[in-house]
This record gives C-alpha cells, structure tokens and sequence, in this order.
C-alpha cells in the first residue's frame, strides 16, 4: 500500500452546523448518501495544522507546513456487507499554489489558495488557537480556547460522528466519482472553553451556504491531531450504465 501523501494534522477544530440536507443534494457524489446523526445533517467548518507534508515520503521544501480551512459534510456508502463512512469537500483552502496545484491535478480535488495565517499560544491549563483567512480584503477567522488536557471521544457521542470518517469522494462528474481512503488513529479531544467564527460563507462557499452566515454552530470540537497517510490508489466508482 503506497501513500500518495503524509502529514502531521495539528489542532483540528471542528465548527459544526445543522443544515437542511436540500441544500447538500447538488454536491453529493454519485453512489453516496448523506449520513445522518440522529437525523440530523451537518456541514463543518474546519481549521488546522499542515505539518511535515511529505508526498510519495518525500518532503516538500518550503511548501511543508500550512494551514488549511475547509468545508465539509458527511456521507455513506454501503457496498454489500461493508459500511463506509467519508466525507465530502466542498472546498479546501490553503496558501500555497503549488500544492493546490498538484492535489487539484493528480486528484480532481477543489483546492482554492488565499492567504492564511494562524496564532497558537499554549499555558498550563489552556490552549488558544486561531486560524484566518484573507477573502476581498476581509480577515476570516476561527478561533477556540480549550483545555489543554485531552480525552477520548465518548462512544456515539457527535464528537465521534464528526471525527470519525476515514474515507473521501469526489465528485468527477455526474455518473463517476473517486473514493480514497485515509489513515489516523482515533483523535483525542480537549474541552472547548470558548469559541468564536467570522466567515463569510456565501463568499467564501457560494450562495448556497449564505444561511450559515446567520447559523450558530450545533458544537464546536478541537482533536489534537497526529500522523495522517492518504492513500495513492483511489477507487473510480463509475456509475454510467446506471439509471437516475
């Protein structure tokens, strides 16, 4: 099993937002389907640390370490027997070019680059994170305040629906999509303390999602984080001899 890429993800928060499914509809992939907590959908904005990025175990010079905002919702795939619980991106954010490039290229992904920068500062007792995000002239941010003691997720708890996805789709087209499996242990999480969001999201995600603007989140959530792997093979799931 070769790993396409390999990265330290640090300070992972999660701001989670209950979402009519309606407006998910258009972005989900072929041979997916929404996946659903307590029959609830949810779309999460999410910030955190790029570190020691090696692609193909190769490190990238320079371009190593960076922050990355993205928008995500949750999906469901069951083929036979096997359940597989993945994630969708609607857009991932970085500031580098290069590397939007080459995941936008090898990958179909739907990476976007503006300028991004971040603050952590750690105590004791408590850790302050913040990541922003330059959009027309507008700093967006991200921001929590947490403990800086750490638990596991309670089982069947929301934490652990929104953490615990290990596989990505994108959507190619109509009819094909690929899917990509992703390798972590099972994060622990500090207490949030406080939190406070400033995005845009009609600007930043398109229309659709201009209702979060005036949206509080359902939960806000930070995982330290750990070695990530992505692996190189993807599946494509090619549905065009199907109907509908």
């Amino acid at each position: 099993m070769t790993l396409f890429l390999k990265a330290n993800w640090e300070n992972i928060i999660m701001a989670n937002y209950e979402i009519d499914p309606a407006i998910l509809i258009p972005f989900l992939p072929k041979g997916v389907d929404l996946d659903l907590y307590e029959g609830k959908a949810y779309v999460s904005l999410v910030g955190f640390m790029f570190k020691k990025t090696k692609l193909f175990n190769v490190p990238i010079p320079y371009f190593g370490t960076f922050e990355e905002i993205n928008l995500r919702f949750y999906v469901i795939r069951k083929e036979e027997n096997t359940v597989k619980r993945g994630v969708v991106f609607v857009n991932e954010t970085i500031p580098y070019p290069i590397v939007a490039w080459m995941a936008n290229k090898l990958y179909n992904e739907h990476y976007t680059v503006v300028p991004t920068k971040h603050e952590i500062t750690t105590a004791s007792k408590s850790k302050k994170v913040q990541f922003e995000w330059l959009l027309n002239k507008k700093w967006n941010s991200i921001y929590v305040e947490a403990t800086t003691d750490s638990k596991p997720m309670k089982h069947e708890s929301l934490e652990k629906f929104i953490f615990e996805h290990y596989y990505g789709y994108t959507k190619i087209d109509q009819n094909n999509t690929e899917e990509y499996k992703l390798q972590h242990p099972s994060w622990r999480v500090n207490q949030v303390l406080d939190y406070k969001m400033d995005c845009d999201f009609a600007a930043m995600y398109g229309d659709a999602f201009s209702i979060l603007n005036t949206t509080k989140p359902e939960a806000v959530f930070i995982a330290e984080g750990s070695s990530v792997g992505i692996e190189w093979k993807r599946n494509r799931l090619n549905f065009d001899n199907e109907k509908g």
